[in-house]
């Protein structure tokens, strides 16, 4: 990018989306939405648009393109409009990943801010966890016996584990890709500071992710032989129970509460049997996207036959079950279909590789995908942002995936 003033103006752009997730979700989509513009601008007087023929881009234009037949299929297609033609601000942020992280001075600078911001984040985190409030005078919103869910910058949502763990994998990676090998044990101590800090949200979901995303760095990692592994490993499980046990609310969390996961009554499970008789009800293509509130929230709805099992929310709180309800079996096909292009069939090479940064967005966009844990809207914005960031990302940082590669070997 040989104009300085647009160089530092993208930076800029770019750099402050981890701080925009903390505004607020109106400022986050602002950032997005000016990026999306800014770029489709730039790329105008560029008249740079060879990336249109690669495969990547074909799939995300059919993923749209169902996304706009999902409305008309919809029980309720005003429900779900903005989040379905808005899916187009998504791909735009996608291409434009692509286009900036490819220098890799632009990403280096870009992820030392994103990291910054972070740190502040996690001792934030750990000053709510201490005092009760965060350093803005936030928390004790979510509280119960033994402590509350921690807000942070937030405000009034137990989100911030989410945040964190979005960002988790991305900087373990690219640490690991950036530090002398003898450094590494750094790295991987950062690492366990960081996880502690998600742990200590109170996110159970986000907590088990961030801990089997960590494992499975451990795992792949070919710097460390498997002796070293094995003692990690060891070490790492010691140092986690004895932080959990060392906190009333952490045990409540973590074991007390955990342990009603168990339980056939247990309100994620009446979800999961709610979306499934959705699914039943509406097997070949669902009822819209973001229509299962619509669904299971009509009036007298358990007055009609086999709907007895729908319980009234938002979403069923998992992506299966979210997917099969609102998409039908069609639209979880074709999802999944395109999921499999575009990451899971990468899935061996990248493992086998040495890219760390790439690996950790992998790392992070499988785990999305977990079964039965509990999880937010998958198209919805704080979701589908923080799926896109890590998404853009794995293809970004290498050349193989890139969308504008063919800018660098034509130099």
């Amino acid at each position: 990018m040989e104009n300085k003033l647009i160089y530092n103006y993208f930076f800029f752009l770019f750099s402050i989306i981890p701080l925009s997730f903390l505004i607020g979700p109106a400022f986050s989509l602002s950032t997005i939405i000016i990026i999306d513009l800014s770029f489709l601008i730039y790329l105008f007087f560029q008249k740079d648009f060879f990336f249109l023929k690669s495969e990547t881009f074909k799939y995300f234009l059919i993923l749209y393109a169902y996304l706009i037949i999902n409305l008309f299929v919809s029980i309720d297609s005003s429900i779900g409009i903005y989040r379905n033609l808005g899916f187009l601000r998504i791909i735009i942020f996608f291409v434009a990943i692509n286009y900036f992280l490819i220098e890799k001075k632009f990403l280096n600078k870009v992820l030392i801010v994103w990291l910054i911001t972070l740190i502040v984040v996690v001792f934030d985190v750990f000053i709510e966890g201490t005092f009760g409030k965060n350093i803005l005078g936030y928390g004790g919103l979510y509280g119960g016996a033994g402590g509350s869910r921690i807000v942070s910058f937030f405000k009034n949502e137990p989100i911030v584990g989410g945040f964190l763990f979005g960002f988790y994998m991305i900087f373990l990676g690219y640490l690991l890709d950036k530090v002398d090998t003898k450094y590494n044990y750094v790295v991987l101590l950062f690492g366990i500071f960081f996880l502690l800090a998600i742990i200590t949200t109170g996110e159970r979901s986000n907590s088990i992710k961030a801990i089997l995303g960590f494992l499975l760095f451990i795992l792949f990692y070919k710097k460390i032989n498997l002796k070293y592994k094995i003692t990690f490993f060891i070490s790492f499980i010691i140092i986690i129970v004895f932080f959990v046990s060392n906190s009333n609310f952490l045990k409540m969390r973590y074991t007390s509460q955990f342990k009603t996961y168990l339980n056939t009554d247990n309100i994620y499970v009446n979800l999961y049997k709610s979306g499934y008789q959705v699914f039943r009800n509406n097997p070949i293509l669902g009822v819209g996207n973001k229509n299962y509130r619509i669904e299971t929230c009509k009036e007298n709805i358990k007055e009609q036959k086999n709907k007895a099992q729908y319980v009234c929310q938002t979403h069923p709180h998992q992506i299966y079950f979210e997917l099969l309800s609102e998409h039908g079996l069609a639209g979880f096909i074709l999802i999944f279909y395109i999921l499999y292009k575009l990451i899971f069939s990468r899935i061996r090479e990248v493992m086998s590789g040495s890219n760390y940064l790439q690996m950790g967005s992998l790392i992070y966009m499988l785990l999305t995908f977990l079964p039965v844990i509990p999880s937010g809207a998958f198209f919805g914005d704080f979701t589908i942002t923080l799926f896109l960031i890590n998404l853009g990302i794995f293809y970004a940082s290498d050349l193989k995936t890139n969308l504008f590669k063919y800018k660098i070997y034509k130099k």
